[in-house]
């Protein structure tokens, strides 16, 4: 039986007006329903294929802020989130989750000064604006991570070390372990490794199940560290 808290969606395109943005991306025009499979998913892709705007739209209709963080959370500094939530209907679990949160790399500044609004004293949000970019992004991701909890995160590796990056995937992981569900939009050939994660590519204008090896963000690293040279000679039209 699938026991994720978000099992899938349907998109009513009725809602989304003829000439929103939305209906001009392929990869989400494409689509009436779509069905989660496994605790961790990842959305891949070129820049502009949709995976973010339909994983922002999954966030809004699930009940997260726009902007990223908690259900508590309603501030908006610019609403940029396409209307396709409006038309979005999420299939939900038996289970219901103990805690959440929404991360978006773009407006992380602005929910990491929101976070000191909504914590006491004590709150170790209050030490974010403290730490590096990359330190604050990580300690916010595992401040919230938790088991049976659902979490959307949008390129969490922007800000990431290598390093922090295989801290995060193993968070992930033991938390999907215990009964986490994980939303993804990542380029990061690390994170993508995931065990276990069900991948999909938004490019070719569809969204189709894609294995790691086949993502461009493996195919194009390992090009480039396997045979470097030849790689730049290629691409800068230099003599080898």
């Amino acid at each position: 039986m699938n026991d994720l808290f978000i099992q899938g969606l349907t998109i009513d395109w009725n809602r989304v007006r003829p000439y929103n943005y939305v209906r001009q991306i392929p990869a989400i025009s494409g689509i009436d329903t779509f069905t989660f499979h496994k605790p961790i998913t990842f959305f891949v892709g070129e820049n502009g294929s949709g995976k973010s705007t339909l994983l922002e739209a999954i966030a809004v209709a699930y009940g997260f802020n726009a902007e990223g963080g908690t259900k508590n959370y309603s501030f908006s500094t610019y609403n940029s989130h396409s209307e396709l939530c409006e038309a979005m209907t999420i299939s939900k679990g038996y289970r219901r989750p103990k805690f959440g949160y929404f991360l978006r790399a773009e407006s992380f500044y602005n929910v990491a000064t929101k976070e000191i609004d909504y914590s006491d004293d004590d709150h170790p949000s209050k030490g974010y604006h403290q730490k590096s970019h990359g330190e604050s992004f990580l300690a916010i991701a595992q401040d919230y991570m938790d088991a049976d909890g659902v979490y959307i995160f949008d390129e969490p590796e922007a800000a990431l070390s290598p390093q922090r990056q295989l801290t995060l995937l193993i968070n992930i992981y033991r938390c999907a372990q215990e009964g986490a569900q994980f939303i993804i939009v990542s380029h990061s050939p690390i994170l993508l490794g995931m065990p276990d994660a069900e991948i999909f590519s938004f490019d070719n204008g569809t969204i189709h199940p894609c294995q790691y090896e086949d993502t461009d963000s493996y195919v194009i690293t390992k090009t480039f560290v396997n045979n470097r040279q030849h790689f730049l000679n290629q691409l800068l039209n230099e003599e080898p």
